[in-house]
């Protein structure tokens, strides 16, 4: 018996936030779903996306909503990136810090390269490199 784990993103906007990880990582919005699709739905909610897949960074899949409250970032889960190619790491940790926050440097650690960033939807990234 096995399962499959993915992260699922509330957003305040996942049209824009899917398109900044599909640009920063490399990847593609595989299939979108609004709340207009359902019956019923108000007016002011039908452009709303109700589910959206997004394949980044290879086959990583990500799964992303937009939220009816504001969304907060936490510090209690951060997505963990790896890369084989420290060039690919260091362009992915430069491209997500676009308009976020740098909270540790993507530099040589004793465990090999990491960086750290907030980016600019609150989402925490580790990157790096194996």
């Amino acid at each position: 018996m096995g399962a499959q784990l993915n992260a699922y993103l509330m957003s305040e906007d996942a049209r824009s936030q899917a398109n900044f990880y599909a640009e920063s990582l490399g990847g593609e919005i595989v299939s979108l779903a609004t709340y207009g699709e359902a019956p019923g739905t108000p007016e002011a909610m039908k452009d709303k996306v109700m589910h959206l897949a997004l394949k980044v960074a290879g086959t990583n899949m990500l799964m992303m909503s937009d939220s009816f409250e504001p969304v907060a970032g936490s510090r209690s889960i951060s997505l963990a990136l790896s890369y084989d190619d420290e060039t690919e790491a260091r362009t992915a940790y430069d491209k997500l810090a676009q308009g976020g926050e740098n909270k540790f440097p993507f530099a040589l650690q004793p465990w090999g390269y990491y960086g750290e960033v907030v980016d600019k939807f609150g989402v925490t990234w580790m990157i790096t490199k194996r």
